[in-house]
């Protein structure tokens, strides 16, 4: 940790360089101004599909946030304020109705299935609130091939979207994702046939022998593999994370060494790879607001060094500790899914590689980019700039996650 107290120190004496103040207040200004719906820091959307069937009915559990509810129904938004409040819901929930049950579709034997909407309530998952509707439909029967459909943002190319299904299909569970043209997820439902001396039931008074009705066991027909399904959302999720990438960015924007370069990558690898796996197994909680505020701070941090130090050594230790957070970052989105611990490994490995996959590939896209500006003249200015805007963008962030 000295070298995190050594770092902070010429950082404190900024603010007295009249310099250094405007040049970081100019480019906060114009930041600010300019990169507006940056700030959220993870452009997408995510809903959340719970799938219970049994055999009396299929319930379906439909979450999504309100901004995107805003969004997709701007007039639901009375006063304008980018909060969808309780009054709200009630006062336009025929047409969020309309909104969910026309988009999202649940179709037996290539015939839509028409819901009933139980109920629509307002919910809180830690930061973010969401809206939550419950969608009941008739019990299916073994023979059966049902089909469910999201689409949610289909023909809007600019929205990066996931639909997060989570399904307890006739008392085994399953997940899948469904994400940019793949919105499609069908179940056929299989006949089970009972042990032999255990089919049949004798009946006690006139010695006949009955079938047992037959069991239902569902058989997951989805396009789209469940590995790579979580392999993408990793990737998604990194390629969508501008906080993560501008952390990742500032650490390689000083000149270093291949060795430095390497330790730092596989330090920040090891640790936000820990502190994911333990985050969605439930053996790790912090407050999203902390996490997120921290993010922006290491991104604030890391430019600061750029600027100030004038040797860059061991930076592997602080990307460790802040790797930690970011990976407490990486875990909301699976988190949510409660996904069970039997097939949590799997979800998780694919998850990471994903996120692994577009880390390395940016890594050695800038390498030789950095390389070559490290051979101009101007290389340190450049980089003293940068590093400016990399601060101010950081600290928006920051401002935005601590207060608003």
């Amino acid at each position: 940790m000295s070298s995190f107290f050594s770092a902070i120190r010429p950082f404190g004496s900024f603010l007295g360089k009249s310099r250094h103040f405007y040049t970081f207040l100019a480019i906060f200004f114009i930041a600010f101004i300019s990169f507006p719906l940056l700030a959220n820091a993870h452009a997408y959307s995510a809903s959340y599909t719970k799938i219970t069937m049994d055999d009396k009915k299929t319930e379906l559990v439909f979450t999504l946030d309100t901004l995107s509810l805003i969004e997709l129904l701007p007039d639901i938004d009375s006063n304008k304020n980018w909060v969808l409040e309780k009054s709200e819901l009630k006062k336009d929930r025929h047409h969020l109705e309309e909104l969910i049950t026309e988009g999202l579709t649940l179709d037996k034997n290539n015939k839509e299935v028409t819901p009933k909407v139980e109920n629509m309530k307002l919910v809180k998952k830690e930061n973010k609130e969401f809206v939550s509707t419950t969608l009941t439909f008739p019990a299916f029967l073994p023979g059966d091939t049902i089909v469910y459909n999201d689409g949610f943002y289909f023909n809007d190319t600019g929205a990066n979207y996931v639909d997060l299904i989570s399904a307890d299909l006739m008392g085994q569970t399953s997940e899948a994702v469904l994400q940019g043209k793949e919105r499609t997820w069908t179940i056929l439902l299989t006949e089970v046939q009972q042990e032999q001396g255990q089919d049949q039931t004798t009946q006690p008074d006139t010695g006949t022998v009955q079938d047992q009705p037959k069991a239902a066991k569902p058989v997951e027909k989805s396009s789209t593999s469940t590995w790579f399904s979580f392999f993408k959302l990793g990737t998604l999720h990194i390629l969508t994370g501008y906080d993560h990438l501008l952390f990742l960015f500032a650490l390689l924007l000083r000149k270093q060494t291949f060795k430095q370069y390497a330790a730092i990558v596989t330090s920040f690898t090891i640790a936000h790879s820990i502190t994911l796996s333990l985050a969605v197994l439930g053996w790790i909680t912090l407050p999203s607001r902390f996490v997120e505020a921290v993010i922006a701070f290491s991104i604030c941090y890391v430019a600061a060094e750029n600027i100030f130090r004038k040797e860059i050594r061991h930076r592997w230790t602080i990307t460790f500790l802040f790797g930690l957070i970011h990976g407490l970052g990486f875990a909301s989105i699976l988190r949510e899914m409660s996904i069970p611990k039997s097939h949590l490994a799997v979800a998780l490995l694919n998850f990471n590689l994903g996120i692994e996959a577009v880390q390395l590939s940016l890594v050695l896209l800038l390498l030789p980019l950095l390389s070559f500006m490290f051979n101009l003249k101007s290389s340190r200015k450049i980089v003293i700039y940068g590093s400016y805007a990399i601060v101010a963008m950081g600290a928006i962030w920051l401002i935005q996650r601590l207060f608003f």
